[in-house]
């Protein structure tokens, strides 16, 4: 049997951007997860398909496994030779009870590898623009938890010693004995009207930042209806937040933004999307299909090489182009040095770079009418052109060029397949804020999915995210309202309109 290992990752302060590089790969390889209740959940799409998840999260009043449990848990599944991410909130030895964790896997003989993660005690405070340290205000800070009464003469907290130092105060745990923590550090010599602040969910799309004064945060925390999870900072520092909070909170923060491409397709979005702060719902409405068996297509795959312009229409059409020359044993050198290649798109461009071959045009619009454009000076009349489309794409290139006396090889090398995700996810997308189309197969899909009621709440619920000119037809012809269109008709120009329409 193979020797196991136990990860001890931590996942950050709730961003799921921001877990380590290490913890990601850490998590993707785990044959079993034991995760926690902050911070863990939305990372669950990082593991393996077939990977054991198990919540063994803690919460008030709700324990899913004791500490013990957990424990001996990851010793019995290591001694198994299985590789276990034991997945905590935050940093595993910042209030996490890693450190007891690894001792126990240490002295069981179980290796064990702990794998840093950004505590909230930082990031929290840094993503709603509150710097725990500011030069000639705060040369150092204080960590403490607040699980402890303040009342109690017992506790470790040392609530005078902690009142005295000229530090910032930040505070774990400690939203549901605020008031007595509060009142505690102002008998101590805090002063009433120093600083403080309230930070829940921090570094999420739902994150919530309540400022006030140390004397006054318990009764604005009630008013304003913050809960757990949450931290407090209490100090000099939280002065500098309304001048920095741009600087900590990206610009989708709080702004929910639904992809619709193909799931193969949507990662590069949904990962751009999420950087700057956007809540994702993926809600794949087609699949990409290769053509196989196309007569057309092997015949064109076959004297690839005789035609002097090749057309990609999108980066699709390149991989599955690409994907059926591999089985055929060509590739790059299967094309002529003076061929002219077109790609429709940067995007499109960019996949053919990937393959070694460089795009001798790429329209400034990424439509068929711009490619028919960017080929007025060229001479096609009695040439052969080939054109690698998807199987519902617009004849317009085609014939376009026929009618200039090409003679035109127009190949389906893909098909777009409706996909149904759940009824659920569906429900989410149609609250959502954003909604982006691709393309219009994407929006004839989606409308495809909904009933009635739900075709309403569309028309009058997310806005609408276009990438082009022709998507954004279908999306009107739908009767629906584009907000916002891509100026690049790719995923870059598509990320900018989503910026510029959610700074305004």
């Amino acid at each position: 049997m193979s020797r196991g290992i136990v990860y001890l990752i931590g996942a950050g302060p709730g961003d799921p951007g921001l877990i380590t590089v290490r913890g990601r790969a850490a998590l993707m390889k785990a044959d079993v997860v034991l995760y926690d209740r902050l911070g863990t959940e939305a990372l669950m799409h990082l593991c393996r398909p077939d990977a054991r998840l198990i919540d063994v999260g803690k919460a008030p009043d709700r324990v899913a496994m004791t500490q013990d449990d957990t424990t001996a848990l990851c010793m019995e599944l290591g001694r198994q030779g299985l590789v276990v991410a034991r997945l905590k909130g935050g940093d595993p030895f910042v209030f996490g009870r890693g450190a007891e964790e690894a001792e126990a896997l240490v002295a069981a003989g179980v290796p064990c590898l702990v794998v840093p993660g950004i505590t909230s005690a930082i990031g929290a405070p840094s993503a709603a623009g509150i710097p725990v340290t500011y030069r000639a205000m705060a040369t150092g800070f204080t960590v403490v938890t607040g699980h402890e009464d303040p009342a109690k003469d017992a506790e470790q907290n040392d609530w005078d010693a902690l009142a005295a130092l000229p530090h910032t105060l930040v505070v774990l745990m400690g939203m549901g004995r605020l008031p007595a923590i509060a009142e505690r550090l102002i008998a101590a010599g805090r002063p009433a009207d120093q600083p403080a602040a309230a930070i829940q969910w921090g570094t999420t799309p739902h994150q919530r930042t309540v400022v006030a004064t140390l004397g006054t945060l318990p009764q604005r925390v009630e008013e304003e209806g913050l809960g757990n999870p949450a931290i407090l900072v209490f100090g000099d520092v939280v002065s500098r937040a309304p001048g920095l909070a741009a600087a900590g909170r990206p610009v989708l923060a709080g702004t929910t933004v639904v992809v619709t491409r193909a799931r193969a397709q949507a990662s590069d979005l949904a990962a751009a999307l999420d950087l700057m702060g956007a809540r994702v719902i993926q809600l794949p409405v087609i699949r990409i299909e290769p053509l196989k068996g196309s007569p057309e297509l092997d015949a064109a795959l076959a004297d690839i090489g005789a035609h002097d312009i090749v057309i990609f229409t999108s980066a699709n059409g390149v991989e599955q182009m690409a994907a059926r020359m591999t089985e055929r044993g060509l590739d790059a050198r299967s094309l002529r040095a003076d061929q002219t290649i077109v790609a429709v798109g940067t995007t499109t461009s960019a996949a053919l770079a990937s393959h070694g071959i460089r795009a001798d045009v790429v329209p400034e619009r990424f439509v068929g009418e711009a490619v028919l454009d960017a080929l007025a000076s060229t001479a096609v009349e009695g040439r052969r052109v080939l054109i690698a489309r998807a199987a519902d794409a617009r004849p317009v290139i085609a014939d376009g060029l026929r009618a200039r006396g090409a003679t035109v090889s127009d190949v389906a090398v893909y098909k777009t397949i409706a996909e149904r995700p759940a009824d659920d996810v569906i429900e989410a997308a149609l609250d959502a804020d954003i909604i982006t189309f691709t393309s219009s197969s994407t929006v004839t899909n989606t409308l495809a999915l909904l009933d009635d009621a739900q075709r309403a709440r569309l028309a009058s619920g997310p806005r609408v995210v276009s990438i082009g000119p022709v998507t954004s037809d279908t999306v009107r012809s739908a009767g629906l309202v584009v907000a916002a269109e891509a100026a690049h008709h790719d995923i870059p120009g598509l990320i900018d309109a989503l910026v510029d329409l959610g700074r305004s």
